[in-house]
């Protein structure tokens, strides 16, 4: 049986989930599932638990936390940098517990710790950690222990996942209610360690986003990629068309067409901009090579426009001839950024009858967006769903922790992946896995969903077979991508 995919909540929702549930004791719930995490990592009882509590309600947590593994005759030391007449009305509580079960506070560092236990600060986090909470948090990141953030790392930004230095570089998170999209995208994976979710008895909404991982999609493979059923033909999987490749980008052009083909299309058409393609691809001779506008007026089942197609007047022309087309579209690199440039371009892909789908990495998501690199960084869920919003589309924001945004504000986080895929041709290597799923009747969301998946994925089983991540180059993760497939395939049967 594969794990569910584990939920996402964005900060307002949660805010929400906790005034809704204010009378639940979701303090002393949190703390007790924190100190049931602490228990198991505490290997060294000849050291002290430190217990780091700041002014705040994720100070709350750590006093309970405290209270309950004293209860349990571990050895407790609390540092907190706070004053208890500050402390907000449900952390004081926590606070008076403690000192009532006999627990006290030092302001002494200890000279070694058998574990730490990171409440020092929570989700309302918007700058760097001061004073004397980056004090311990330094005095944290130095101990030769582990480190348990409660709900967050302190330092990181639990709406967008940037590091604010100091920042904890935490082994372990105990996080409460639901996954924050901080602790999933940008430095939130470098900085998290293992995380584990506890919903403390609330459940998350329906319409919360997921935490995509491959093993959890596996186990619902569409049919169309089981290829269970016998009476079939090449025809019943799609023909997907692929307009790019232009002079001297070729490569990206056929990269994709690649992994459509090692995905499950039935034909691919490779249409390039150049005045004379290459006759036919001597790796994978079942590509059909022929020129962009053959492959516009050849009606297949759907369409990438984009890898290696250049920013020149005939690209343009190929553009407006893709928008036009009622099929699912992907748009992809130098399609983008002709889009971005055009006012009159974007009001077209918005009003777009068919599906369309976009897979920007940041640099043309600030294009798209008239921004700049770092102000889409800074907010990646809040980037995606502008692009979403502004282009009508089913988006992906690339990157580490990629953002799938899609029309209706939902939205949904990717797991797999890794330094592996940050090498030239990755992303023509997506797209071509993304037309192919459309190709085989795939709705837009599904479509991105598996492809976006299934890509960090391939890389990943690379990676644990021995090859990378240094080094993994676009042209070996469609092989990848195909077992991992097939192998679903087979335990679904």
């Amino acid at each position: 049986m594969t794990a569910p995919l584990a939920p996402i909540v964005d900060l307002p929702t949660l805010r929400a989930l906790e005034a809704q549930h204010a009378d639940a004791g979701l303090m002393e719930r949190a703390g007790a599932a924190a100190a049931a995490v602490a228990q198991r990592l505490t290997g060294n009882r000849g050291r002290p638990i430190v217990v780091l509590a700041g002014p705040g309600n994720n100070g709350g947590d750590a006093f309970v936390v405290a209270r309950l593994l004293r209860t349990g005759w571990f050895d407790v030391q609390v540092l907190f940098a706070g004053t208890p007449e500050r402390l907000p009305a449900d952390a004081a509580h926590a606070y008076r517990a403690f000192t009532a079960a006999g627990g006290r506070t030092t302001d002494v560092l200890p000279r070694g710790a058998g574990l730490v236990v990171d409440g020092l600060l929570g989700i309302g986090l918007g700058r760097a950690p001061e004073g004397r909470i980056a004090e311990l948090v330094r005095w944290a990141n130095e101990q030769a222990a582990p480190i348990l953030a409660l709900d967050v790392p302190s330092g990181l930004d639990a709406a967008t996942g940037a590091a604010y230095l100091p920042v904890v570089r935490a082994t372990h998170t105990a996080t409460f209610l639901a996954l924050k999209p901080g602790l999933v995208t940008l430095d939130g994976p470098d900085h998290c360690g293992e995380v584990s979710v506890h919903d403390l008895g609330v459940a998350a909404p329906p319409d919360a986003g997921q935490r995509l991982t491959w093993d959890a999609l596996a186990g619902a493979l569409p049919a169309a990629l089981t290829r269970r059923v016998g009476n079939v033909n090449k025809g019943t999987f799609g023909t997907l068309g692929i307009v790019g490749g232009a002079r001297g980008m070729a490569g990206a052009l056929v990269l994709a067409g690649r992994a459509a083909m090692r995905t499950g299309a039935g034909k691919v058409w490779l249409g390039f901009l150049m005045a004379e393609p290459p006759p036919f691809d001597a790796l994978l001779p079942e590509l059909m090579l022929r020129q962009s506008s053959a492959v516009l007026t050849a009606n297949p089942d759907a369409l990438v426009v984009g890898p290696g197609l250049g920013t020149g007047e005939a690209a343009l022309a190929v553009v407006l001839r893709a928008l036009a087309a009622a099929v699912p579209l992907v748009l992809d690199a130098d399609a983008l950024n002709l889009i971005a440039a055009d006012a009159a371009l974007r009001e077209r892909v918005s009003t777009r009858a068919a599906p369309t789908l976009a897979t920007p990495h940041p640099g043309e998501a600030a294009r798209l967006l008239a921004t700049s690199v770092a102000a889409v960084q800074r907010d990646r869920l809040a980037a995606a769903r502008a692009l979403s919003r502004t282009l009508g589309a089913t988006v992906v924001l690339k990157g580490a922790g990629s953002i799938l945004a899609y029309p209706d504000d939902r939205f949904d986080v990717n797991a797999t992946g890794g330094p592996a895929l940050a090498s030239a041709g990755s992303g023509d290597v997506l797209s071509g896995i993304v037309g192919a799923l459309l190709a085989q009747g795939l709705d837009a969301r599904a479509a991105l969903r598996y492809a976006v998946c299934l890509h960090g994925a391939a890389a990943d089983h690379l990676v644990a077979a021995g090859t990378g991540p240094l080094g993994v180059t676009a042209s070996e993760l469609p092989d990848a991508a195909r077992t991992l497939v097939n192998r679903a395939g087979r335990i679904a049967a």
